[in-house]
């Protein structure tokens, strides 16, 4: 899937409603923009300052991740040259 870009409006694709077995129907336009294909997994992972949730498929989520440590990797080196640890 890739990455977030653009405005919101580009990436609000419309409301949807929950059914009696708590599913949900992925709007047609934000299925083909993502590439979402049928049988695809997706992650729902609960927003931790409120009660919305996230759709992330695996990989994408993978790469945030991936993305996440090489972050950090980098400041732990930054700050472990400022302060003369090499």
């Amino acid at each position: 899937m890739p990455g977030c870009t653009g405005s919101l409006e580009e990436q609000f694709y419309g409301s949807v409603t929950v059914g009696e077995r708590g599913q949900i129907v992925i709007p047609a336009e934000a299925r083909r923009r993502l590439n979402i294909q049928t049988g695809d997994k997706l992650l729902v992972i609960g927003h931790p300052a409120s009660n919305g949730l996230l759709l992330c498929s695996i990989e994408a989520f993978r790469e945030f991740i991936a993305g996440l440590m090489e972050g950090v990797n980098r400041a732990e080196q930054t700050s472990g040259e400022e302060s003369g640890d090499e």
